[in-house]
């Protein structure tokens, strides 16, 4: 009998055991059954997140992604806004607009115990004034509002903000369909703030808006580079890496960062306050800020990129290409956008109606 009985205890060890082995033999794969229940609803900026990453990240955990996408902060915002709580778990805000919903109680603390991965963000996109600490943010991508031209249709000498103003560029221009980017292009062409609040200032950017107007053929934040390539337009200020896209399907389209400074942005992963999937959102961060996995990003949308070891992936060719990588001296002089009050928004607002209609 008590051979039987240790026959049975020992058959019951060793079937434990089994479970146990097969339970440990991959990290990743008892994460992912731990994080694999659920779903993610994120909101990005259209043409940012490829479609392969995301199905790599639903293969890995099992969390079902469903994507929506806008065109600019301010959509962002008023979307996030007029949904109901917990809409979306996942948002992409540009720098000032951060700023804005953390001011606004929109977002929730970042659990840095769980994003291991942080590590492989460089250390000069840290602690970002516009979120000291990085407590409700990671950053993403960023670049440029840059100059694209090609130089096999337009003779013109272009360095600047201003030289886009130029009336023999009429019917020409594709700029993007974002109001602080272009008014903030005409502030810059007039040697003003890139954020101008003076209202007399404000006045003269007005008119200098109302010079370009005839010269501009698209508004595209979207997908501006497809103007450029299929020759609908042969010059505008667009966000550097589609100017790079750009110049892959056609060599005589060549990037310029102005003069007068560039208009720079620096996008960001934030997890809404009210987020019902948060522990799957910070799976899905930490996911994202793996090398490989951002490396497959910058392969599809190659922006300017916070992660320094996604960066050493990608090798020369991204790291030389002043488009995909906008150069040191570039950044060193340009300007991000900044949370302005009401009473100046509304005169923005005003002069980018009078520009449009």
């Amino acid at each position: 009998m008590k051979k039987k009985i240790l026959g049975l205890l020992m058959s019951a060890l060793l079937v434990a055991t089994m479970l146990t082995g097969c339970g440990a033999s991959s990290t990743s794969e008892a994460t992912a059954t731990a994080a694999g229940s659920g779903e993610l609803n994120i909101f990005v900026w259209t043409e940012y997140v490829p479609d392969s990453v995301i199905e790599k990240f639903e293969k890995e955990t099992g969390i079902k992604v469903n994507m929506s996408t806008y065109s600019s902060n301010e959509d962002c915002l008023s979307k996030v806004k007029s949904e109901a709580a917990g809409a979306y778990d996942i948002v992409q805000p540009s720098d000032y607009m951060v700023a804005n919903m953390i001011a606004q109680g929109m977002l929730a603390e970042l659990d840095f115990d769980k994003l291991p991965n942080f590590s492989n963000i460089g250390d000069s996109y840290k602690n970002p004034a516009y979120d000291p600490g990085n407590k409700y943010s990671v950053p993403y991508m960023g670049g440029a509002g840059a100059i694209a031209v090609n130089r096999d249709k337009i003779d013109l000498d272009i360095d600047s903000y201003d030289d886009l103003f130029d009336p023999t560029l009429e019917g020409q221009l594709v700029v993007l369909d974002d109001f602080r980017a272009v008014i903030g292009m005409a502030n810059k062409a007039l040697g003003f703030d890139f954020n101008e609040t003076d209202t007399e200032k404000l006045d003269k950017t007005e008119a200098k808006l109302q010079s370009i107007k005839k010269n501009i053929v698209l508004y595209d934040s979207d997908s501006p580079k497809s103007a450029l390539i299929s020759g609908d337009c042969n010059a505008g200020m667009i966000w550097s890496a589609e100017v790079a896209m750009a110049m892959e399907e056609n060599p005589s389209i060549e990037v310029i960062y102005p003069s007068e400074g560039a208009y720079l942005f620096f996008d960001n992963w934030c997890i809404t306050k009210d987020s019902p999937n948060y522990d799957n959102a910070l799976t899905f961060l930490n996911f994202m800020m793996d090398p490989e996995n951002m490396a497959m990003v910058l392969e599809e949308f190659p922006y300017l990129c916070a992660n320094t070891a996604a960066i050493e992936l990608m090798g020369d060719e991204y790291s030389s290409n002043p488009a995909k990588n906008p150069p040191a001296d570039a950044i060193a002089k340009g300007t991000y956008v900044e949370n302005l009050d009401s009473e100046i928004l509304d005169i923005y607002s005003e002069m980018w109606t009078k520009l449009k209609e």
